[in-house]
């Protein structure tokens, strides 16, 4: 069974690929998010998740259709993509709870590379066409 986190993880992964935004969405919320109950998110989460469900199930839908599809039909592009961010923001949420719960009961961090990393480590040679 999979977690909440699981499932928002899912759902952002679902949130981009190359498909239109709109469909996306459809996809994330019916595979990953319709069958989570607000009770299983972190209480830090749950507002922006019940903001999520209103967006993707406020519009009565035509004969034929779901709620969900009603509700994304209805959005401009900029309203899915401000519900699909939303939904990223849930899983950050629910990410940094999840490592600073760990720390807490006495987890350990592991760090990657240095802090104190040079950012010219970084930095890529700059490619310029000629004709």
């Amino acid at each position: 069974m999979s977690t909440a986190r699981d499932c928002f993880h899912f759902a952002t992964l679902e949130l981009v690929r190359s498909s239109p935004i709109k469909q996306r969405l459809i996809c994330a919320y019916r595979r990953h998010l319709a069958t989570l109950a607000e009770e299983q998110l972190p209480t830090e989460a749950r507002d922006q998740f019940r903001r999520v469900l209103r967006c993707l199930r406020g519009v009565q839908p035509l004969r034929g259709e779901d709620t969900v599809a009603a509700s994304v039909r209805k959005m401009s592009t900029q309203d899915a993509d401000d519900c699909a961010a939303l939904i990223v923001e849930i899983f950050g949420v629910m990410t940094r709870s999840r490592a600073e719960l760990a720390l807490a009961t006495g987890g350990t961090v592991v760090q990657l590379h240095s802090v104190d990393t040079d950012n010219a480590e970084y930095e890529m040679p700059v490619m310029v066409a000629h004709s």
